[in-house]
């Protein structure tokens, strides 16, 4: 995907989020429901405005992040060599982002015979999918993949942690999908296989690194 295919698709998101926002605006409570605990009860609230625009702000700064990412990296011509792929990323959690806004104004407008952790799974799934796919695409760089001290330090490094961390990642988002159908379980389907692939990956490399090393 280009830069300004990319660029096209995130903006009319977050436009269209900030517009939802503003013609539902009458309907919404003060204040907003805004934060889920584990157990899928509202724990945390903030005033209609800040409900209302606080989400389409985060996003838009992510996004100016994104955009200044690759410009700014040393190794911004390796980033280069994968950027029809980060500009997917950047627009699937953009879309994502999207989605758990709008999943916040069903609930706030009285909708709420949903769980918000399930609703959120499916989503969270693919992206982790697509994380993973990036993930093996991706070039050494600084801002952009598994960034340890031993894959920083050597392209061989690098490639093997991320051929295989992009398969955990992409095991990761399947294993997140099927939380989908166990909803008092949720959290374990995400936060389990995430943190066991960000151990597992951290170490992975460092035995790599020694191996390189010692040869």
């Amino acid at each position: 995907m280009s830069t300004r295919t990319t660029l096209i698709i995130v903006i009319t998101l977050i436009v269209a989020s900030i517009l939802a926002g503003l013609l539902l605006w009458n309907q919404l409570p003060e204040p907003m429901a805004s934060h889920w605990g584990v157990n899928d009860q509202v724990d945390g609230y903030m005033s209609k405005f800040w409900g209302v625009f606080l989400m389409p702000v985060i996003t838009l700064a992510m996004l100016l992040m994104f955009l200044v990412i690759p410009s700014i990296d040393p190794l911004k011509a390796n980033i280069a060599q994968f950027r029809d792929y980060f500009n997917s990323f950047i627009a699937l959690i953009v879309a994502f982002m999207v989605y758990i806004y709008g999943l916040t104004l069903v609930w706030n407008l009285g909708y709420t015979d949903f769980r918000m952790s399930a609703a959120m799974l499916p989503a969270l799934g693919l992206l982790f999918i697509f994380v993973g796919v990036m993930v093996g695409k991706a070039k050494r760089n600084y801002f952009i993949g598994i960034r340890t001290p031993w894959t920083l330090s050597s392209d061989k490094v690098w490639d093997e942690t991320h051929r295989v961390g992009g398969k955990l990642f992409i095991a990761s988002g399947v294993l997140t999908l099927l939380g989908a159908f166990f909803p008092d379980y949720a959290s374990w389907f995400v936060m389990v296989p995430i943190l066991g692939t960000a151990l597992f990956a951290m170490v992975y490399s460092y035995v790599l690194f020694q191996r390189e090393s010692n040869a």
